[in-house]
């Protein structure tokens, strides 16, 4: 523990973070066993897995567009107004904030315009996992807040980030080249399929 704190920020000194640490863990842990054991959660491809209990015949259903937006959209106004409410001194603040906030922005945006969706949700689901973005994102937020103030690391942080750098550039020029290939894909579509839909675009949709 000694040596890790040589390089990462303490942790900060919340009962709150500790427990929310603890609770994060082990249920998506449980989620996950559970998972593996063929109790899904009933969304996508699972969402009608335990359709022969008699109990699941009970449960509200939300059509798949419906549920995602349900995932999604509490984890983005907690980021969003965060990012307008608190008071933020700091940079990494700001940057977390403003990462969570266009992830979770990203993700609706999708659900609105991109994706199609040919299963249901069961709303119980979808109110278990909404409760999981919106805590963690909540908690990170909060987390990010506390160690405002704290004192820096002792090990000068420099030379990790210079050899982050080369996996920063690399997943930048990733995303030139796959836009570009992007685009050639959907001119190769429209030379061979007459029936190809214009309005479809190779990145942001409606636009490019």
């Amino acid at each position: 523990m000694m040596l890790l704190q040589w390089f990462i920020f303490p942790p900060p000194p919340s009962v709150f973070i500790k427990a929310m640490s603890v609770i994060s863990l082990t249920s998506i842990a449980i989620l996950g066993f559970s998972e593996m054991r063929g109790k899904h959660l009933n969304y996508s491809k699972f969402w009608n897995s335990n359709s022969q209990n008699s109990t699941s015949k009970r449960q509200i259903k939300l059509s798949g567009r419906a549920g995602m937006l349900l995932l999604y959209t509490p984890a983005f106004l907690a980021a969003f107004i965060s990012l307008l409410l608190l008071p933020h001194h700091h940079i990494r603040f700001v940057l977390l904030n403003s990462a969570l906030a266009l992830h979770f922005f990203k993700r609706i945006f999708e659900v609105l315009f991109v994706h199609r969706f040919s299963s249901d949700m069961v709303l119980n689901s979808a109110i278990v996992i909404s409760l999981s973005y919106f805590s963690s994102t909540s908690t990170m937020i909060y987390a990010q807040k506390l160690t405002q103030g704290l004192p820096e690391p002792p090990i000068d942080l420099m030379y990790f980030g210079i050899v982050l750098i080369y996996a920063f550039c690399f997943t930048i020029g990733t995303f030139f080249y796959l836009m570009g290939r992007s685009y050639a894909t959907r001119r190769w579509y429209l030379s061979k399929f007459e029936d190809f839909p214009q309005h479809i675009k190779a990145l942001i949709p409606y636009i490019f």
